[in-house]
């Protein structure tokens, strides 16, 4: 189930070249808001933290946060490290991601 009217919005920290940020879910009717936290390395953003309070799980809210930093990332050139483990997931569940994953580290 998807929330219709959800609102997702950016917040990047402070700076000309914020350090780290986090995209927010505002969900119409609550006063909930789902948050996915990242920090930069290099041109790579560490997706580290999804967070969804339970008031508003199960509706779409993670998977639309995860969309947005695909897009970011697609439309702003940057790779992305899934160490949270619902981002992990959803790029399992979408091949079609792979090319905005960040090399690994040797």
């Amino acid at each position: 189930m998807t929330v219709e009217g959800l609102e997702t919005t950016r917040h990047p920290g402070p700076g000309e070249e914020p350090v780290h940020g986090e995209y927010r879910a505002h969900v119409p009717g609550t006063d909930h808001i789902g948050r996915l936290t990242w920090k930069a390395r290099g041109n790579a953003r560490i997706a580290d933290h999804t967070l969804v309070p339970s008031e508003i799980g199960g509706r779409g809210v993670a998977a639309a946060l995860v969309k947005a930093l695909i897009a970011d990332a697609r439309e702003q050139g940057f790779t992305i490290v899934p160490q949270c483990s619902y981002v992990e997931a959803q790029f399992r569940r979408h091949p079609e991601w792979s090319d905005l994953l960040a090399p690994t580290p040797s």
